[in-house]
């Protein structure tokens, strides 16, 4: 699978699943998840709202994995994952790199081959840049699905793109 690092906006990106940095209640939000909602506009909105009541009544656990229509969105699926709040004083790295496998793993069942995915939890969640991209590298560049042959980070933001950058050379 070929990793591309992309810098500027994941609702934009025209693959077969964008992957987002949803809130446990799968009903929209601020950050990546408000802009892909918004985007996708109500479809997405209706297909959450179906899942909450039906597998998801108290949320999506953090480090788990959902596939909804993407709506208005440039591609055939949204896969939403939530992601870890980060806390200086407790390593919730491995579900972090849950977000990331299962989101893989949902997207390759759907028989995706293009995935684009943000940098989970390293917006309002708090995860420091640096390691986000690092913890979502381990995981993408030892991944083998089956029909994925490409997996997109999207960096937003200038800085955010050059660490990323920095991490994948190095």
């Amino acid at each position: 699978m070929e990793i591309v690092l992309v810098q500027g906006d994941i609702t934009g990106e025209r693959v077969d699943a964008i992957v987002n940095a949803a809130n446990s209640s799968l009903l929209g939000g601020g950050g990546v998840d408000g802009a892909i909602h918004r985007r996708g506009g109500p479809a997405v909105l209706a297909e959450c709202r179906a899942l909450r009541a039906s597998r998801y009544g108290g949320g999506l656990p953090t480090g788990q994995a959902v596939a909804t229509t993407a709506g208005d969105l440039p591609a055939r699926w949204v896969v939403h994952t939530v992601g870890p709040v980060y806390a200086a004083g407790e390593d919730r790295s491995a579900l972090l790199r849950d977000c990331y496998t299962n989101s893989l793993r949902v997207a390759d069942e759907l028989g995706a081959t293009t995935v684009a995915f943000p940098l989970i939890s390293a917006g309002i969640y708090g995860w420091p840049v640096a390691d986000a991209v690092g913890q979502a590298l381990t995981v993408l560049r030892a991944a083998e699905p089956a029909h994925v042959t490409e997996a997109r980070l999207v960096l937003f933001g200038a800085d955010t793109y050059a660490v990323a950058q920095r991490a994948y050379a190095g």
